[in-house]
């Protein structure tokens, strides 16, 4: 989730971090603020920064990568199973 206050560098350093554990996917999604109990939200991140996001992480690596304001992480979850196991294999074949 982003919009806690986090830098760009940080969110850059989980994708290294996650992607030196061998994992192979990463959702990016807006916190909302689901009450006022909650913690705020500091930022509002654009659409464009999202797609970024995606190709960066892409560029790093993740086979499989949904990036958008109101992406989570079930987010067309067996759609995105799917696709990674298709991915994996695809990686596997040009290996």
């Amino acid at each position: 989730m982003v919009g806690l206050g986090e830098q760009r560098d940080e969110v850059l350093q989980v994708m290294d971090d996650l992607r030196s554990a061998d994992v192979d996917v990463l959702t990016i999604g807006q916190y909302l603020q689901p009450t006022r109990k909650h913690a705020e939200v500091k930022r509002f991140v654009p659409p464009a920064e999202f797609d970024a996001l995606r190709r960066t992480a892409q560029a790093k690596g993740f086979l499989l990568v949904a990036a958008s304001p109101l992406t989570r992480s079930s987010y067309h979850a067996a759609e995105d199973f799917a696709r990674l196991r298709a991915a994996r294999l695809a990686a596997l074949r040009s290996s």
